[in-house]
């Protein structure tokens, strides 16, 4: 009898025990937690800890994007640099969300995943494409999973080891969740409140100062500094955390200064009408995906010639805003004959801006009688490009979802495939046809032996893989070249007058080549070139504008996308209020509008221009239009695009 009682008191100690180690009921305000609401060093103690988290985890965010720790320690030490009122904040952070979850430092298990991640990508980002992490980079997420598979052709042991860190990652974080639940004690309501109280008025006051289009006295104390025209020096002055929060109001554009009606109907009429000839010429317009010269790299020799055709019927040179990525915005200046130097930094506009009804040539040349037409051999969604062609005026889009199966080259449908589609969607149409094609083939990265039969060679004192990509790329590069010639050749034996219009959008993301040839320091090119010359160098890509009656355009020169229309309507015999009227203007004054950069007719470069006191009218025109019909009242579309006027209903995308 005494040994079964025994064993009956050893039972329910022991589930006495279990029980008090699953699920502590005491919370904070309890004497054996430590923690006694209103006494000083229980206080100090929490605040201390939270700081101190805070520092080690603003310090490994810095660390991640920056990839340098003597940078990093600089950051933190510089005395006019936000290190500390980044720490501050963080700290403030955890503290609310701490209330929020009801446990001390819990939301530690929150914060740093999220933003370690947001370091990461941020980190990639700057080192593939040059460009730092943007909060609207979130809203064509979507794409960059579908580039996954794509991109981890070439590196398939980095993409287990993701996907092994990620699943550990999220199972660590779970088993910490729970066993923090377990073992730290919930937050009296007296403590929840103080933390609340301390957290939100000053988590709002610091929003309220992040606008970077007004002056704040207090943000200026700090030491925040919003440096939006040159967004690699935003973070690397204050930080990623804060040069993030800097660019979320970018998603709004504010009107230029002076913009009303009276400003608008101030600027100069242009001196001509629309106007098309009696035989409506075919315009063929191709962006090719990377299109580039792979000769122009030091120390190489590619045989034979990978664009024999392009070098031939060379017109000049397009001035891409990117490099090495963000093929939209060289797209979007090219088709609305727009500019992206008058956008936030880091916008895209596909993706941001258009949502309602937007001119374009393609708006203009339907209501001509044009069928207009859009091809991209990828999917319809990509950089929203669905919505956007059908804001744009096109009569169709035919993408992957819509086109037949097309042959591929690689593991991409191939240019042949794509140049075969556009002779047979324009022999078959009665009426004139407007088409914008955008190729896929030659879209980065360029792994090692992409094709199995190549037909050229690369000689260049690099490594074997630095010499295979770049024989990658040459193969696609040569095939971009055999396409235009198949296209030239078909439109010569044609009765029907016909415009050809090819570039490339920006340079490829060809990286480590890049340095190993010496051609850049780093694997992508700066954002803010040190001299005009450096900037041309690694942001024109060929041009070729070709009519079937006079051969191709010549001596055009260097100039952005968003002279494009200009020159290819002109070439087609067909005026317009704006494409050839105003545009014909700003291109008597300037070759290149760039967000960085003014280049005019004779060379002159103007850096920084945006930043100068004092602007050229003439920019301050553009501007005025530009924002006036994407974002203002389009008081300039009567006079200026007149086929928009009866079209102004918004489109739902």
């Amino acid at each position: 009898m005494t040994w079964v009682v025994a064993g009956w008191e050893v039972k329910v100690a022991m589930s006495l025990k279990r029980a008090g180690k699953a699920a502590p009921q005491f919370l904070e305000d309890d004497p054996s937690t430590g923690y006694l609401p209103g006494r000083t060093w229980p206080v100090v103690r929490y605040g201390l800890i939270s700081l101190a988290i805070s520092t080690i985890l603003v310090f490994a965010i810095e660390l991640i994007v920056r990839g340098d720790l003597a940078g990093t320690v600089s950051f933190f030490l510089h005395p006019l640099k936000p290190g500390w009122t980044t720490i501050v904040v963080f700290a403030l952070v955890l503290i609310g969300f701490d209330a929020v979850l009801g446990r001390s430092h819990q939301s530690l298990m929150i914060v740093a995943p999220l933003t370690l991640s947001l370091a990461f990508v941020g980190h990639q980002k700057s080192y593939y494409l040059g460009d730092p992490l943007y909060p609207t980079d979130f809203l064509y997420s979507r794409q960059i999973f579908a580039l996954l598979p794509l991109l981890m052709r070439d590196r398939p042991m980095t993409a287990l080891a993701m996907v092994a860190g990620i699943v550990a990652g999220l199972s660590l974080l779970v088993y910490g969740w729970r066993l923090w639940r377990r073992k730290v004690p919930a937050l009296s309501h007296k403590g929840r409140l103080a933390r609340l109280t301390l957290a939100v008025p000053l988590l709002a006051f610091f929003v309220s100062i992040m606008d970077y289009a007004t002056f704040s006295w207090t943000r200026d104390r700090l030491q925040i500094i919003p440096i939006m025209w040159d967004q690699k020096e935003n973070y690397a002055s204050n930080g990623f955390a804060l040069a993030f929060a800097l660019n979320v109001p970018m998603a709004h554009v504010s009107a230029p200064p002076g913009y009303s009606d009276k400003a608008i109907a101030a600027i100069d009429r242009p001196r001509m009408t629309a106007s098309v000839p009696d035989e409506k010429p075919d315009i063929i317009i191709v962006m090719s995906e990377s299109f580039w010269d792979p000769t122009k790299l030091p120390g190489v020799t590619i045989t034979p010639d990978p664009i024999p055709t392009v070098r031939a019927l060379r017109s000049g040179s397009m001035f891409s805003p990117e490099f090495g990525g963000m093929t939209a915005n060289i797209e979007f200046e090219a088709l609305t004959g727009f500019s992206n130097a008058f956008l936030p930094a880091g916008s895209i506009p596909y993706q941001q801006y258009v949502r309602t009804p937007t001119p374009s040539m393609a708006t203009f040349l339907k209501s001509e009688g044009y069928r207009a037409r859009a091809i991209h051999p990828g999917t319809n969604w990509f950089w929203n490009r669905g919505a956007v062609y059908a804001d744009f005026g096109f009569s169709d889009f035919k993408s992957e979802e819509t086109l037949p199966p097309m042959e591929k080259r690689g593991p991409l449908a191939s240019d042949a495939a794509m140049t075969d589609e556009i002779i047979r969607e324009a022999d078959t149409s009665d009426d004139p046809v407007f088409f914008f094609a955008v190729s896929l083939q030659n879209h980065g990265p360029y792994e090692p032996n992409r094709y199995y039969n190549p037909t050229h060679a690369v000689q260049a004192p690099i490594s074997q893989w630095a010499r295979d990509s770049l024989l990658s790329y040459a193969e696609g590069s040569a095939d971009a070249d055999h396409g235009l010639e198949r296209l030239i050749e078909w439109a010569k034996k044609r009765e029907r007058p016909t415009i050809v219009a090819f570039f490339g959008d920006h340079l490829p993301p060809l990286g480590p080549v890049y340095v190993e040839t010496g051609f850049l320091k780093d694997n992508v090119a700066p954002r803010k070139e040190a001299t005009p010359q450096a900037a041309l160098e690694h942001h024109e890509t060929p041009l070729i504008i070709w009519s079937n009656r006079s051969g191709p355009v010549a001596d055009l020169g260097t100039v952005s996308p968003a002279f494009l229309p200009y020159h290819i309507l002109t070439a087609a015999g067909i005026t317009h209020p704006y494409y050839t009227g105003f545009l014909g203007d700003m291109r008597e004054r300037y070759r290149v509008v760039d967000r960085n950069l003014l280049l005019t007719q004779d060379g002159q470069a103007t850096a920084d221009w945006s930043r100068q006191k004092e602007i050229d009218p003439a920019i301050s025109d553009f501007r005025l239009i530009q924002y006036d019909m994407m974002f203002g009242k389009r008081h300039a579309a009567p006079d200026f695009f007149p086929e928009t006027v009866d079209k102004a209903v918004a489109h739902t995308s």
